[in-house]
């Protein structure tokens, strides 16, 4: 979809009493939503208190995180923000298991963006030591998924 057509797509949603609108294509889906009324008063006073109010839990994060001691061996992290997946379909078994051997470039789990399956493998050979993460978890960028020692 280009972005003209986006635009007016946006541009269509803000001036209409519409508050979502989706569109699938053949090369691509949109889903707008537009912020209710009411929603846009009340979200911006918390814009103003927004940095008192996460630098509270983030600084009482950070004690919790040192506690956690760091996990030795190669650490595989997500390349990407998406759904963490162990197998290739619910019912099939897990790519690994503690334990398991792998080799580099061995599938060792799935992690869904945009409705598109992405099979992260091994960057390291060895032994898994830890899998970090639960099944259907959500992940964010480089945040550890597995300990390969």
């Amino acid at each position: 979809m280009d972005l003209r057509k986006l635009k007016t797509l946006i541009d269509l949603v803000s001036e209409s009493n519409i508050s979502e609108l989706e569109i699938a294509e053949a090369d691509g889906k949109v889903r707008i939503v537009k912020a209710s009324a009411q929603a846009a008063p009340a979200a911006a006073p918390a814009a103003h208190s927004a940095p008192v109010t996460f630098a509270t839990p983030v600084e009482r994060a950070a004690p919790e995180a040192a506690a956690t001691p760091a996990p030795t061996g190669n650490v595989v992290k997500s390349p990407m923000v998406g759904t963490f997946y162990r197998s290739a379909s619910p019912g099939s078994d897990p790519f690994i298991e503690i334990g398991s051997v792998v080799k580099v470039g061995d599938p060792i789990c799935i992690i869904e963006a945009m409705k598109i399956m992405n099979e992260i493998e091994a960057d390291a050979a060895g032994t898994i030591r830890e899998i970090l993460c639960e099944n259907g978890q959500a992940v964010e960028f480089g945040q550890p998924l597995f300990v390969i020692e």
